[in-house]
Formats: C-alpha cells, sequence, structure tokens
C-alpha cells in the first residue's frame, strides 16, 4: 500500500484526536485561527478575511494527497484545538516532514503539541514505515525551536534566506529530524509525557 491509502486514518489517545481535515471543519476552524500571535513565524497570515482561501487551500492540499492534514481535538474539552500536517512526501526515499503545526491561544503550553507530535510520529515510523522525519522552523522562532528539542528531535543546520516571509523578510530555516533508528528512544520518553521527555534531553 502507498503512503496515501493511509491518508484517512484518525489518530488518537487519551489527549488528543487528529482528524483528516474535511468541510464540516470550518467552523471550529475559524473559531481558533484567528488570532495574529500563531501566525508570526508562518509564511501566511491568516485573518477575518484571509480565512476561507487558507481553509479551502487546506481541503484542497488533503484531497489531492499532497499533505494529510489534521484537525487537532482536545479531548480534555472537545473543543478543535489547531492543526498539524504530514508533508513533503518522498515516498521512494520514505522520508516525509511533519509541519504547519498550530494551536489556538487556549491550547498552548498544555501538552497538546506534545501528544499530537507524538502520534504524528508514530504513524510515520511505525505505519508509513519512515525512515526520516524531517522539521522546519523559522530561526528566530525559539519557542518553537526547543519543542523540536523537547521531542527528541536533532538540529541539522540552517538553510539561509531559505524563503520569504509576509512583509519581505527572508527567513532563515532551521532543519531538525528524527531517524527511524532513533525511534525507540524518542517514542519512549515522549510516552512518559511531556515534562519528562523535555527533561530527558
Amino acid at each position: 500500500m502507498s503512503w496515501s491509502d493511509h491518508l484517512s486514518a484518525v489518530l488518537e489517545d487519551e489527549h488528543v484526536r487528529l482528524t483528516p481535515i474535511s468541510e464540516a471543519d470550518r467552523a471550529g476552524i475559524r473559531a481558533v485561527a484567528l488570532d495574529p500571535e500563531i501566525w508570526r513565524y508562518f509564511t501566511v497570515v491568516v485573518g477575518d478575511s484571509d480565512f476561507d482561501g487558507f481553509f479551502d487551500s487546506n481541503l484542497a492540499e488533503h484531497t489531492a494527497g499532497r499533505r494529510a492534514v489534521y484537525v487537532i481535538t482536545d479531548l480534555r474539552s472537545g473543543r478543535v484545538a489547531g492543526s498539524m500536517s504530514l508533508l513533503g512526501f518522498a515516498e521512494k526515499d520514505r522520508r516525509l516532514e511533519i509541519g504547519a503545526s498550530w494551536l489556538g491561544h487556549d491550547f498552548r503550553g498544555k501538552g497538546i503539541n506534545h501528544w499530537a507530535k507524538l502520534l504524528l510520529l508514530r504513524h510515520a515510523f511505525e505505519v508509513l514505515e519512515a525512515e526520516r522525519v524531517e522539521f522546519k522552523t523559522d530561526e528566530l522562532n525559539v519557542q518553537a525551536r526547543k519543542g523540536l528539542r523537547n521531542i527528541g528531535a536533532t538540529e541539522e543546520g540552517v538553510l539561509r534566506s531559505f524563503n520569504y516571509m509576509p512583509g519581505g523578510r527572508r527567513r532563515d530555516a532551521v532543519f531538525y529530524s528524527i531517524l527511524r533508528a532513533e525511534w525507540p528512544g524518542v517514542r519512549e520518553a515522549l510516552a512518559a509525557g511531556p515534562k519528562k521527555a523535555a527533561a530527558a534531553v
């Protein structure tokens, strides 16, 4: 089976549920996405007038199989918390990226990112049988870089002047990865929870 056959999977643990994006998610995503702080280090800025175009683009990318766009539900509150994607598929080389990760204001710093990343990493390594999972972020995004280190990702280096940002700044992108050989140790640390995982790195 190809990776595209696994993009409709629902991923869930006792903390979060990740469901493939659908039209039914429009209102729930809109309710948490219109916070300018979310988009500070993104290559897009999503405001009220931009939201439908943003949502339609995500839905189209998922439907076409170019990305697996997941809607994150916080199971404690039952509310939509944000979104996260599998993208950059290089199936022949068993390589992909986890990215386009964001959470609404009420859901940051509560472990949701940790548990969602664990579900996606488990899916990538244990279902898709990836050899390498990549992450990238803005060099200026200190919080995201700390978060990636906390889940056991290895910083690999900076690609200078990688892309344009809104307003015209050229972003230096920092790349991280987790390899298949590292996954058992990473999985064990992540399964222990956010605080223990952070303490282990």
